[in-house]
């Protein structure tokens, strides 16, 4: 009754579960708004979990006048690059708009520390590697710009009223929590990973974007961070923020590439099975090579990634896989 309470939006989803549940088994009582858009099912003890809008002025002001709320974990944000270039709408409305809507009901409850979900697409295309945090920031893609102007938001409230934050530019949050029955399920899914497994699953062609990048096989190169590292990274961030007051942006990735086409070779050796390849023409928008530098949020948060080898990513995937397509 008497632990501290953190509110987690987008909670139920992939990556704010499993942040939800470090912050569970740190201690907290997590409570959770999502609405489950992607029809995954969320039935925890771990932690209070309410099906609705994060920007819902009523339900966040029930959450705030019947809770003493720590701090706001936000992951509640679409996600999908093509999309929003399609739709940049609702990723604008959804990601920046809600966003403001959510921090100002905070400020009326005098909730003055926020950890934000941010992406390394904030960057856009690189200027040089590692990206670290001081490279130009240049998105080419609405999802990208919505990061950035809420990342900008956060550092203008910051600097005008006593707020801090802190906003983890992910790389590419990969694997999965068996044990605990948490994992990727998006609808639909746009992630290399579940792609990969799916196609071997069913027999059927991975389509394969680009195959003349200037790299060592053709593919493109990124960052594969696994979600639990994520995760921790998390809650590493809010300890920091919690206990300096300062607000921090920092990369959250390993330092270390690999191609598109190595994820195939260790997909395929992890479900021993040979995976059809359609080779399609690189996607506009895509850069050839994504790795972080993450030597401050190494140093800041003594973080050190625990579980992002490829095969540990790969194994905890499939796993998660096989039990979620047997139900």
């Amino acid at each position: 009754m008497n632990k501290k309470k953190v509110l987690v939006t987008g909670g139920a989803g992939y990556v704010g579960s499993h942040t939800a549940y470090a912050l569970s088994k740190a201690g907290y009582h997590v409570i959770i708004i999502d609405n489950l858009s992607h029809q995954q099912p969320f039935a925890f003890p771990w932690a209070e979990c309410i099906i609705g809008d994060f920007s819902d002025s009523l339900l966040l002001t029930r959450i705030f006048s019947q809770n003493t709320i720590e701090a706001v974990f936000h992951f509640a944000a679409y996600i999908e690059v093509g999309e929003s270039v399609k739709n940049p709408q609702k990723f604008y409305e959804n990601n920046v708009a809600k966003t403001l809507q959510l921090l100002n009901i905070m400020f009326l409850h005098n909730v003055k520390t926020f950890i934000f979900s941010s992406s390394c697409a904030v960057y856009g295309n690189p200027q040089y590697l590692p990206l670290n945090e001081d490279h130009p920031k240049n998105p080419v893609s609405p999802y990208g710009r919505t990061k950035l102007m809420v990342e900008q938001i956060l550092e203008d409230y910051a600097t005008a009223y006593h707020f801090s934050f802190a906003a983890l530019r992910y790389f590419n949050a990969a694997g999965a929590s068996p044990e605990l029955g948490l994992g990727e399920r998006h609808l639909p899914e746009s992630h290399l990973i579940p792609r990969l497994l799916y196609a071997a699953h069913t027999n059927t062609p991975f389509k394969l974007f680009g195959t003349q990048y200037p790299t060592k096989d053709g593919s493109c190169i990124r960052d594969y961070i696994h979600v639990k590292d994520l995760a921790t990274a998390h809650l590493l961030a809010f300890e920091y923020v919690n206990k300096t007051k300062e607000s921090i942006a920092l990369n959250i990735g390993t330092g270390t590439g690999y191609s598109v086409k190595e994820m195939i070779a260790t997909t395929q050796e992890t479900t021993h099975t040979k995976i059809s390849i359609d080779e399609q023409p690189a996607r506009a928008g895509d850069a050839k090579i994504l790795v972080a530098d993450p030597t401050k949020a190494m140093f800041t948060l003594g973080f050190k990634p625990q579980y992002s080898t490829i095969s540990a990513i790969i194994q905890t995937a499939y796993e998660f896989f096989i039990h979620t397509n047997k139900q």
